[in-house]
């Protein structure tokens, strides 16, 4: 870690900039975080197609004989469980995870920036090839594609952002990646709403994912690297140039005086000589890796993905037609998609814990009333049909439990790995971060269906449970970040009552 030689340094180099914003800083950062809509639109887009009848017809025709039954017998909690279906939403995850391992070692290679331009490429390939997809192994390779271009963006794209913004405004600033994929999940919904009578709608709806791609590949290729990656690479000239640009001030003094503190951080970490995969299991580094695994697990057994991914399965599983299904999925992600805006004025005064446990207990609170509402409507069997009443107190829970997610666990499960580590294991924290996501969220995909249909309306007793797990966990050991330096982050542990005694006298 690039330690007690330069903190103080590093510190007030830092202040004299962190709460100016420049033109140039807000450019850049909305453009980088724009890499989170290939993200939200693939969620949106491939949970909504799962419902259209022209597509389950061509490859889950399965699916559409377990739905024509009817009568007491039928579990409406079973309808959709399809190993072929799961296979097809899950693939995406495992490529992803691969991806973001592979790209920890390329992003110091080559950079954030140039990471985001090829997992724009490959997101772009793998959407083309969706739309135009003749069987069932064209769609997986396409979603396999789609998860090496999520990967690689997943990865590079949150530490880009952190290491751009003024240190008062990091957590605004990288709140923007969960805003673009909750933007991209709410632009999706609503193009499936539109596409879903035609019958080949859910080509359009796949095949379109190329124009966030496209989009965001070429806003990647018209900004700058960040400084630290520059200078981590040997660009200094080229890292000079980005600090007077975002920094907005031509005082060399100033601009060399943070550089200084750049090149000796890269050159403290270089003179170790350590693999990054070695340096980030060392003991003054563990509540960093802890933090990197746990928050990520936890963000995912929150259940958010999975009824963002499975909305429209979910609510035509409980009753909801088709229309009203997708439009059901509309309105939760225009709720998340607002309440992530209030994380972002809120995040910088009200600080990371705060958030984590409101949001924890409002999450909590709304996954125990749905599986409440669920039970006393359709039944532990599920074959009750249920009232407008009871679809639209679901619907109602759901918006209020993605609001819990849209300012807590949504953004800053993303913010918090790419702030704490030290710049020598930064992109590799990060790497195993979005991996740890990947992971759990292929492992629930794979899963949650078969879950619904054996756990019904338990399964929204199962992740409360992690809910109740995960608030504890960030009372007890996620010791607050907001405002605080990049180069002086780890006072932070050094202070907590419980990782201080891995970090202090390690530097």
């Amino acid at each position: 870690m690039a330690i007690e030689g330069m903190s103080v340094e590093g510190q007030d180099s830092d202040n004299r900039f962190n709460g100016k914003i420049t033109f140039a800083v807000v450019i850049t950062s909305i453009v980088a975080a724009s890499g989170g809509l290939i993200f939200g639109f693939d969620i949106g887009i491939s949970g909504g197609v799962t419902t259209m009848k022209p597509f389950l017809e061509k490859f889950f025709p399965s699916i559409l004989k377990k739905a024509a039954l009817s009568g007491a017998e039928t579990n409406v909690y079973c309808v959709y469980d399809s190993e072929v279906l799961t296979a097809f939403t899950s693939s995406l995850y495992i490529a992803g995870l691969v991806a973001s391992l592979v790209a920890g070692r390329l992003t110091e290679a080559i950079g954030r920036r140039n990471i985001m331009v090829v997992g724009g490429c490959t997101f772009f390939a793998g959407a083309a090839m969706n739309g135009a997809a003749q069987n069932i192994s064209m769609l997986i390779l396409g979603r396999i594609l789609l998860g090496f271009g999520v990967g690689f963006t997943n990865q590079a794209t949150p530490v880009y952002l952190s290491e751009m913004a003024p240190s008062k405004w990091r957590g605004a600033f990288s709140t923007g990646f969960q805003f673009f994929i909750g933007l991209g999940v709410v632009t999706a919904n609503c193009i499936n709403y539109a596409t879903s009578k035609l019958s080949w709608g859910w080509r359009l709806s796949l095949g379109l994912a190329v124009v966030p791609a496209a989009t965001m590949t070429i806003g990647a290729l018209l900004i700058s690297d960040t400084p630290s990656s520059l200078v981590e690479r040997g660009k200094l000239e080229q890292a000079k140039q980005s600090l007077a640009k975002v920094r907005g001030t031509n005082n060399n003094t100033e601009i060399e005086a943070e550089l200084a503190d750049l090149i000796k951080s890269c050159e403290i970490a270089r003179a170790s000589k350590e693999e990054p995969f070695v340096t980030i299991f060392k003991r003054q580094h563990r509540p960093h890796l802890v933090m990197s695994i746990a928050i990520p697990f936890f963000q995912q057994m929150t259940g958010i993905n999975i009824i963002a991914f499975y909305a429209p399965v979910l609510f035509r599983s409980v009753g909801f037609g088709n229309n009203s299904a997708l439009l059901g999925a509309v309105i939760l992600g225009l709720v998340n998609l607002g309440s992530i805006l209030v994380s972002t004025g809120i995040v910088d005064r009200f600080g990371r814990r705060f958030l984590f446990i409101l949001g924890g207990v409002q999450m909590l609170f709304c996954q125990v009333a749905i599986a409440s509402t669920l039970a006393a409507s359709i039944g532990e069997n599920g074959s009750k049909h249920i009232t407008k009443q009871y679809a639209a107190l679901v619907l109602a829970l759901m918006c209020i439990y993605g609001a819990g997610f849209g300012w807590s666990w949504g953004p800053l499960s993303w913010l918090i790995p790419s702030e704490i580590f030290a710049i020598n294991i930064r992109s590799t924290g990060q790497s195993i971060s979005v991996a740890m996501n990947f992971a759990t969220t292929f492992v629930l995909s794979q899963t949650f269906l078969a879950m619904l249909c054996h756990f019904k309306y338990g399964a929204f007793l199962f992740f409360a449970g992690w809910i109740a797990v995960m608030t504890i966990f960030i009372v007890m050991f996620m010791p607050e970040t907001k405002g605080v330096a990049l180069n002086s982050m780890h006072q932070v542990w050094e202070r907590h009552w419980f990782w201080g005694r891995y970090v202090k006298d390690q530097s």
